[in-house]
């Protein structure tokens, strides 16, 4: 399967998964152009639309998208998106015939309450529960809830490619130096994405493993963000921990 991201709006990527042989899926479709424009220059057919939650900039172009190429909508369980053809949930398996794909439906709550992410074989389509080098605000859920979810997806295959709603890595990578200095997996990446950023390219998909290594939201229980934690006097349990982490995110600039 090619993996494919599309750039779309201010710094969102639709996905697009394609086999090769002229079949293609989409991925949170903020708008319905970039995606008719890179199914044309490959000679693509969409056969699929996958959406992980309800927010706009992830789903405003799917009804276009459908109407045109009768493609299917799966979506969470959440009448805020009325375009879906068909409810998935936790646990659900979707199987495709073309492009020929599995899927494993898997329920993070957080971002949203209804957020759900797409797993197959060596990818994963989180849309805004997990960022590379940090996480997605807590617009619905709780910092309990999101944790949860971001344990779910940390114990994939190291090797699965994370694949996210934004081009946020650069900015994370600012705030996870603040958390963990001394972290050398964290200094090679955000060199990486510096130099995949200034050459046009984007800084996605990227192995989960990376993540494991430098993404403080997905290390609450390493000694040094328990030692950051602590100074903020937030060390006494693993979801106090997270809460914390957020927190400290959201102010920063």
């Amino acid at each position: 399967m090619h993996v494919i991201a599309i750039p779309a709006l201010a710094d969102n990527y639709i996905w697009l998964l394609h086999d090769g042989q002229g079949s293609a899926l989409a991925v949170d479709p903020g708008e319905a152009g970039p995606v008719e424009s890179a199914l044309a220059e490959r000679g693509l057919r969409l056969r699929a639309i996958l959406l992980t939650h309800h927010h706009p900039d992830h789903i405003d172009g799917a009804t276009a998208l459908h109407e045109r190429h009768r493609a299917p909508v799966y979506a969470p369980q959440d009448e805020r998106i009325e375009v879906a053809t068909r409810r998935v949930s936790d646990g659900d398996e979707l199987n495709l015939d073309a492009p020929a794909a599995r899927f494993r439906v898997i329920a993070v709550p957080g971002h949203t309450t209804s957020h759900v992410a797409y797993a197959s074989e060596g990818v994963l389509l989180c849309g805004d529960t997990l960022f590379s080098l940090g996480c997605g605000r807590l617009f619905e859920g709780t910092p309990a809830q999101m944790l949860a979810s971001l344990d779910r997806l940390a114990a994939l295959p190291g090797d699965t490619l994370l694949c996210c709603g934004h081009e946020y890595t650069a900015a994370n990578a600012r705030f996870a130096r603040t958390v963990e200095p001394d972290n050398g997996a964290l200094a090679a990446r955000e060199q990486d994405v510096a130099r995949l950023r200034a050459a046009g390219q984007p800084s996605l998909p990227t192995p989960l493993a990376g993540e494991l290594a430098a993404n403080p939201f997905l290390r609450v229980d390493s000694p040094a963000v328990i030692d950051w934690c602590r100074r903020q006097d937030a060390a006494n349990d693993r979801v106090a921990r997270f809460a914390a982490l957020r927190a400290a995110k959201d102010a920063f600039r």
